[in-house]
């Protein structure tokens, strides 16, 4: 075994996993207790005869007959109807078409003395409202809403952090059949109006300013900005941060609390409206031209994220469930969405590093959360920091750790096992924004193993092609795809009236055949390695090479921070370029650049190694973490980034443009 920054990390397996060695394996109590055993058992596959495999093959063959398990299984509020299925090809296929529900009903079923949510801000607010005080608020709110003639299919926008009002005032869009969408108060002018000025909201509700590593950013000249761009506006709807008065220039703005004072204090009334009624709309983070708006149906989100929360992920009413995000980026919704599975949510806006590397773990000790949620890119930056949670907190409440946003590497899996917790589910997810949902996720009845995602969802008919559209088995990279009609497929783009963009977003590659972007393969115990997106796949020689091959070796070198590897055409050819950046004051020499080739060419193969290796101060990610492969590659062929506000950083790009390493090589 190798030492890496403070725990022992075991020899690479090709697949990113091992055959016979799994890290973590639940006790037959555990397996027993969990929520996918009783489901199993109560659709005729219990786990005690049955596999996994079985189950989920019964979920893809009998994909209705699962999908009303799911609901009796929640307890659904609402009536699916007599008609289950209207079979219009899988792109365009009809759920419970006669059902009638509401989201928010469903979300809000509990009313009492325990704590909904619990609320943490870097080190400046803590709140907390109890699951009565949440329905009280949800229908002040309601209230205000309708006061502003909102109603069914107008949109209700927010530009708030990971906050009680963002929740709050989704649930209250929701309870009337409005359409709510979120962006985060880190986003630049552009970016909002870009999403919002799309969708022309009734009324936005904006924070007053937010904080991000000790450092206050006001953003009401900003809301004043996107306002005087939005003239579908009726209201504008100012939060205080930390409850201070807001002196505020923007046009026509209502504080908060001033907005709530002419209505009553009692819990909201819910519209039942169809299962495909819209939801909220989601935005994709790509980086070539304005954001995608993807509309969402209010059964199917609800569906899928009870199929995750209850079966998946073994979330039970009384829990709590935590996830590291903001409301710019769908696990926040999916985070929300915990709440139709009765548990409670702890919300954290600002750094997850500040005001030292261990918050998120010192808020896990506190506020004791079952499920413990964060990005790979979290791990990643926690391993380099030398943190060992282990040694340092208590973390007993932990029993699942989710991982999501880009590819967990198998050196992260070790990690949480020797430096977080050894007895711990440890789930890593891989799907996206268009299905708010996933793909491939954890199972709490089986074995994890190093660098896999345990598992197809449920429901989901999962596969890996090749180019020919044929199904791949283990061992063999190709597209991930899925064969099905699943509920939580998009309802549509916005103002895409002849469908003719969703359409071309996902099953242009394959006929009637979803097809996700990512780089995918199978592994000996059936789960999943996933390589990175498919449209940054590296093509030297015309050989396809998955980006995530080569970060899971680079991630090994101490002195590299961070990484992004792009294709650079040169010469007829494309040649692989790796971009790192290093530990404060390092710098990139001949000794170190052999030594991170050295390892990729080991680790994963010849023809992984980078032509060219250049240090660069800063690797720039979306808002939601994610490396931006596309956007740097456009950069270094100089072509315009177009959705340059969709990165977190738009400056960083800057250090990509004209490099000496490429344009003196």
């Amino acid at each position: 075994m190798n030492q890496i920054g403070g725990y022992r990390k075991r020899d690479p397996h090709p697949l990113g996993g091992t055959v016979t060695d799994p890290l973590w394996t639940p006790s037959s109590t555990r397996r027993e207790t969990s929520n996918l055993w009783t489901f199993a058992q109560s659709v005729g596959f219990p786990l005690e005869v049955h596999s996994y495999g079985d189950l989920h093959r019964w979920s893809v063959n009998e994909n209705i007959s699962f999908w009303r398990a799911v609901w009796d299984f929640a307890s659904g509020v609402g009536d699916l109807g007599e008609t289950d299925f209207i079979d219009l090809g899988v792109a365009d296929s009809k759920f419970f078409p006669d059902a009638t529900l509401n989201l928010a009903e469903n979300y809000l079923r509990r009313s009492g003395d325990e704590l909904a949510l619990m609320y943490r801000g870097e080190n400046v607010v803590e709140r907390s409202l109890t699951f009565q005080q949440l329905n009280l608020a949800v229908g002040r709110v309601q209230q205000a809403l309708r006061s502003e003639g909102v109603g069914p299919g107008d949109r209700v926008a927010t530009l708030l952090p990971n906050s009680p009002e963002a929740v709050i005032v989704f649930l209250a869009a929701a309870s009337i059949g409005a359409i709510y969408s979120s962006t985060s108060p880190d986003f630049g002018t552009a970016g909002v109006v870009d999403r919002f000025g799309q969708i022309e909201p009734k009324v936005l509700v904006a924070t007053d300013s937010y904080l991000y590593s000790g450092v206050r950013h006001d953003t009401t000249e900003k809301v004043a900005q996107i306002v005087e761009q939005l003239p579908s506006l009726n209201r504008v709807v100012l939060v205080s941060y930390d409850g201070a008065a807001i002196k505020s220039s923007v046009p026509g703005a209502v504080e908060y609390a001033e907005w709530l004072d002419d209505t009553e204090e009692r819990a909201p009334d819910f519209v039942r409206l169809g299962f495909d009624h819209p939801i909220y709309v989601l935005y994709s983070s790509g980086t070539t031209g304005k954001p995608k708006c993807i509309v969402h149906r209010a059964g199917g989100v609800l569906l899928k994220h009870w199929s995750e929360h209850l079966l998946h992920c073994d979330l039970k009413p009384g829990d709590r469930l935590m996830y590291f995000t903001t409301t710019g980026w769908m696990m926040w919704n999916w985070l929300v969405g915990g709440l139709a599975s009765g548990v409670s949510l702890i919300l954290y806006d600002g750094s997850p590093f500040f005001p030292g590397p261990s918050r998120l773990f010192d808020i896990a000790d506190d506020l004791q959360p079952r499920l413990f949620g964060v990005s790979a890119k979290f791990i990643e930056a926690a391993m380099k920091e030398g943190l060992r949670p282990c040694d340092t907190h208590d973390l007993t409440s932990v029993e699942t750790i989710t991982s999501t946003g880009s590819p967990l590497a198998p050196e992260g899996f070790d990690w949480v096992y020797n430096a977080v917790k050894p007895d711990v589910h440890l789930a890593s997810f891989s799907g996206g924004t268009d299905i708010c949902g996933c793909f491939v996720i954890g199972d709490p009845t089986s074995a994890v193993y190093r660098g896999e995602i345990q598992a197809p969802a449920l429901g989901m008919d999962v596969a890996v092609f090749d180019d020919d559209g044929r199904r791949l088995m283990e061992g063999s990279q190709g597209e991930l795809v899925c064969c099905n009609s699943f509920p939580s497929m998009p309802l549509e783009f916005w103002d895409d009236p002849d469908r003719s963009k969703y359409h071309g977003a996902y099953f242009e590659r394959f006929a009637g055949v979803w097809h996700h972007g990512d780089f995918a393969q199978w592994t000996p115990q059936r789960g999943m390695v996933i390589g990175g997106r498919s449209d940054a796949t590296l093509n030297p020689g015309g050989v396809r090479i998955g980006t995530a091959e080569i970060y899971r070796q680079v991630d090994l070198i101490d002195e590299v921070l961070e990484s992004i590897v792009v294709g650079q055409q040169f010469e007829s050819d494309t040649r692989v370029v790796l971009f790192v950046r290093l530990r404060e004051e390092l710098v990139l020499d001949d000794e170190l650049t052999q030594r991170i080739r050295n390892q990729i060419r080991v680790g994963a193969s010849p023809r992984h190694m980078p032509a060219v290796v250049a240090q660069v101060p800063v690797i720039p990610r979306t808002r939601s973490g994610k490396l931006v492969e596309l956007a740097v590659r456009d950069v270094i062929h100089g072509r315009e980034v177009k959705n340059i506000e969709a990165i977190d950083d738009p400056g960083a790009l800057d250090h990509f443009r004209d490099h000496p390493k490429l344009t003196g090589y």
